[in-house]
């Protein structure tokens, strides 16, 4: 789940995992190094919410904008689980004007 830190990504995770889905919770906003829009919340917190109400969640530092970095997580996916069934992509890049 790509964006599992807050909104709409949050909630499709906490959806997914209520479904029975292990629950890849990823982005960049990790305690200690806080969202480039100023919010506090992180994937950990996603993760903790989702095993919080019985589900199955792992938060993973993600920066989606770095290529090698989402290959790597893939590779960590399918050798952990054998297969990915679905991805969600609710990321966001802050822009300048």
């Amino acid at each position: 789940m790509a964006g599992a830190t807050r909104g709409a990504g949050r909630g499709i995770a906490r959806a997914l995992a209520e479904a029975g889905a292990i629950v890849y919770c990823t982005g960049r906003s990790v305690p200690g190094k806080p969202s480039a829009y100023g919010r506090p919340e992180t994937i950990n917190e996603t993760a903790a919410l989702i095993k919080g109400a019985g589900g199955t969640a792992i938060a993973a530092r993600v920066d989606h904008t770095v290529e090698r970095e989402v290959a790597a997580l893939f590779r960590r996916i399918l050798r952990a689980h054998k297969r990915l069934d679905i991805v969600v992509d609710s990321v966001a890049e802050k822009t300048r004007c």
